[in-house]
């Protein structure tokens, strides 16, 4: 029988604290105990990326990161790129290139693509295919997701004004 333990972290820019089983998955804990539905559960074995998220910066699979892991960190899902309800500019080309179809691997993509962009914001379409190589998707094929984060990555670089 497993018990349950207090996990307190940031999710998102908030402080977090849940109840979960010792043997759940971030994943589990992230849709069944938090309800942040938007990290998707695709494969449960770490192959699709449906369910990447941010900790503590770097990109992982949340279904590969067990849920008491994340005590003391921080972890940023899909829900949390938006800048106070204004989206980022890879979500604002998925859009507008239609990057996305029944949207399971969405929120993998654009976690992933935002990580990237952190780390490289000028990349190169063969990096921008690498370093989305973990994320699978069954409907559009890839070429309006690379099209959409290189559009994400001259946007941000474009002066505001």
């Amino acid at each position: 029988m497993s018990s349950r333990i207090i996990i307190s972290t940031e999710i998102n820019g908030e402080p977090a604290e849940f109840l979960s089983d010792e043997r759940d998955s971030l994943l589990e804990a992230l849709r069944d105990r938090l309800g942040l539905m938007g990290t998707k559960e695709g494969c449960n074995n770490g192959n699709c990326g449906a369910c990447a998220v941010l900790l503590d910066g770097r990109l992982v699979n949340a279904c590969l990161v067990m849920a008491a892991e994340v005590e003391g960190s921080q972890v940023t899902t899909v829900e949390g790129l938006a800048e106070q309800d204004r989206l980022i500019p890879v979500q604002e080309t998925f859009l507008e290139r239609g990057a996305l179809q029944c949207g399971i691997c969405t929120p993998g993509f654009l976690v992933a693509a935002h990580a990237l962009l952190q780390e490289h914001p000028r990349p190169t379409e063969e990096q921008v295919r690498y370093w989305l190589a973990g994320n699978l998707c069954r409907c559009t094929g890839y070429d309006k997701i690379i099209t959409a984060v290189l559009d994400a990555a001259e946007r941000a670089d474009a002066p505001s004004g």
